[in-house]
C-alpha cells in the first residue's frame, strides 16, 4: 500500500499482516481521487472514512492536505495501527474504535465526503442501510458525497440518491448525492 499524491507521496506503508482488511489497490484509489480532485479541494473537506481498516483512504486524504478526518472502525488493532503511522507521519486523523452502523446511528458528525468500504461479502441490505442512514441523519454537507467501494457482483444503482459508478476490475465505487 502506498500513498499516492501529496506530502506523503510514494510513501510505502506495510500494515501488519494480521488485520481483518482489503486494502483498496492503488490502481482503484488513484483513479478514485482523481474523480475527488475534479470536485473538491482536499483542504477545505471533512472526510469520514468507514470501515477504515488501515486507513489507507484517512492517509491518503491527510497527505493532500485535508484536515478534518475521521476514520471509523470495530477493530481496535486497526485503530492502533491507523493511530501508530498517523503518528509517525504527523497526521491528523481522529479515529473512532466503534462498530459503524452504531457510529452511523448516534454522530453528531458531518462530512463533506463519507467514504465506506464495507466488508465484499456484506449481503446487498448492508450496503443500502448506510446508504440510507447517511441521508436520513443528514450526514452529509451541502453538495456532499457518498462513496461505497464494493464487488462487481453488488448492485447499489436502485437507490434513489445513486449518482454514478465507476468499475476498476472486480473493485466499483458508486458514488451517491443528496
Amino acid at each position: 500500500m502506498r500513498i499516492i499524491s501529496g506530502k506523503h507521496k510514494g510513501r510505502r506503508l506495510t500494515a501488519p499482516k494480521n488485520l481483518p482488511v482489503r486494502p483498496t489497490i492503488d490502481m482503484a484509489k488513484e483513479s478514485l481521487f482523481n474523480i475527488i480532485n475534479n470536485n473538491y479541494y482536499f483542504d477545505a473537506v471533512s472526510i469520514i472514512d468507514l470501515f477504515a481498516g488501515t486507513g489507507n483512504i484517512s492517509f491518503e486524504f491527510a497527505s493532500r492536505g485535508s484536515k478534518e478526518i475521521y476514520a471509523i472502525d470495530k477493530h481496535f488493532a486497526c485503530i492502533k495501527y491507523i493511530n501508530e503511522t498517523s503518528k509517525e507521519l504527523d497526521l491528523d486523523i481522529n479515529t473512532y474504535k466503534i462498530d459503524v452502523y452504531k457510529f452511523l446511528d448516534k454522530t453528531p458528525l458531518t462530512a463533506d465526503i463519507i467514504f465506506a468500504d464495507p466488508p465484499y461479502d456484506f449481503e446487498t441490505e448492508q450496503f443500502l442501510k448506510i446508504v440510507d442512514t447517511v441521508f436520513e441523519r443528514n450526514l452529509l454537507n451541502e453538495d456532499g458525497l457518498l462513496i461505497v467501494e464494493h464487488s462487481k457482483h453488488t448492485k447499489l444503482s436502485d437507490h434513489s440518491k445513486f449518482s454514478y459508478e465507476k468499475r476498476y476490475g472486480g473493485n466499483v465505487f458508486s458514488f451517491f448525492e443528496g
